[in-house]
């Protein structure tokens, strides 16, 4: 029997002895914890506890807070044990004003300096591999021996006080086939940091090559499997940087405690119609999947059914397409930026020639997606540009909408000047 699935079956009072003995053959730890929890650590200036635990609870997904302790009393809460940190293992890394400077055995020496710092505890979710064998996919690493890479993104975590850096991210290649019941399985595990934040290309995330991890091994994605990216405690260590304070510790990646808590699970039974996801092809290039609830999906398709009805035999039977509704409703949901067009001419014995309806649409729309916090943009022909100008801003006078948003014109041209306009400084990526 390998090792790593030997100690899965001790008791984690015995692990975190074998641990503190150094032995040599312990060289991740990240995977022996079984259902018990891991955690990293990081070890801050009391003054600046509060201020990274209330960015720990706004940023629930990658920081899961375990607990903290008190300055001196290095142990968590009574909810779970933890080894003595000071003493022995996980290795960590120093940082001074921001900037890591070196790596430590042993947080010995800082003794001193220690009594006036809170450690805190952040759970490192590991269930992910119970969830992949529940979807029937192998570990990616039964033996336990690499650690999985990790991905700096270019989403920004929520900031508070001094505390602001990019959300870091685990990935798995996915088989198409099994990517809704993995999601299924993750759902099981309970919490926030079992669900993936994104399935499909890399670089919706800003990750330009996965060939390229800021921490651990590089995984790679075989043709037909999908990338599927789940949030990482790691994102810590952009925190403790930003801070910039003279003096804070982490834990280096891959070198976790053992502590009593058991990784939370769903109850059983809790995965209702309105829990159950449903895995969705939103888009092929780029590719992204996307993830709705059977009961929403089944409230937007009879939704969409309503809007097929032809009362008047116009015959657009043939202008729907199954689901594209679903797909729409699932592009806003990820979009932070929308182009709404109008301004069809209908009229052409009217000054001005335009439809009755899609202006009061289009302004309807843009007051929806303003609530939902989207940058929202209307575009329409330059002769019908004053006429939108004023609707917009009696809408605004009036508080259909919350603030003014830009008329545009497009005169038209090449596919590299629709793509200038449409993008910003031209990049597809970047719309």
């Amino acid at each position: 029997m390998p090792f790593t699935l030997h100690l899965r079956s001790r008791l984690p009072s015995a692990i975190r002895s074998l641990i503190l003995q150094k032995k040599p053959n312990i060289r991740n730890t990240s995977s022996m914890a079984g259902e018990l929890r891991p955690a990293s650590l990081v070890v801050l200036p009391r003054s600046l506890a509060p201020a990274f635990e209330r960015f720990c609870q706004v940023n629930t997904g990658p920081l899961p807070l375990l607990g903290q302790s008190e300055p001196e009393k290095w142990m968590l809460p009574p909810q779970g044990a933890i080894s003595e940190t000071r003493m022995g293992h996980p290795q960590f890394w120093k940082y001074e004003f921001g900037a890591c400077t070196g790596s430590l055995a042993s947080l010995e020496q800082y003794s001193e300096q220690l009594k006036d710092m809170v450690a805190f505890f952040l759970g490192c979710s590991f269930s992910l591999e119970e969830a992949l064998e529940k979807a029937g996919l192998p570990r990616r690493d039964p033996a336990g021996h690499s650690q999985a890479g990790a991905y700096k993104t270019t989403v920004p975590c929520v900031t508070h006080a001094g505390f602001c850096c990019p959300l870091v991210v685990t990935m798995r290649p996915i088989p198409k086939d099994k990517l809704e019941g993995l999601v299924r399985a993750c759902c099981s595990l309970g919490g926030e940091q079992g669900q993936p934040v994104h399935m499909g290309d890399p670089e919706l995330l800003g990750i330009k090559e996965l060939s390229k991890p800021a921490y651990g091994d590089a995984m790679v994605c075989p043709p037909g499997e999908v990338p599927v990216f789940w949030p990482s405690p790691l994102t810590s260590l952009g925190a403790v940087s930003s801070c910039e304070t003279p003096l804070a510790f982490a834990s280096i990646p891959g070198c976790t405690v053992m502590t009593d808590l058991k990784d939370a699970k769903a109850p059983p039974g809790c995965l209702t119609p309105e829990r159950i996801p449903e895995v969705h092809h939103i888009s092929q290039d780029p590719l992204h999947y996307s993830i709705a609830s059977v009961s929403a999906s089944q409230k937007i398709r009879e939704l969409e059914s309503m809007i097929g009805i032809d009362p008047g035999n116009r015959g657009i039977g043939h202008l729907l397409c199954k689901d594209e509704l679903l797909k729409a409703s699932l592009s806003l949901s990820h979009a932070r930026s929308v182009l709404i067009t109008t301004g069809f001419p209908t009229h052409f014995n009217h000054e001005p020639p335009e439809e009755t309806d899609g202006p009061p649409g289009a302004v309807a729309l843009v007051a929806f997606l303003q609530a939902l916090e989207k940058e929202v943009a209307i575009i329409v022909d330059q002769r019908a540009w004053n006429l939108h100008q004023k609707i917009v801003e009696d809408a605004v006078e009036q508080g259909v909408l919350k603030t003014q948003i830009p008329i545009l014109t497009y005169q038209g041209g090449s596919v590299e000047a629709a793509q200038a306009f449409l993008c910003k400084n031209g990049d597809p990526q970047t719309p």
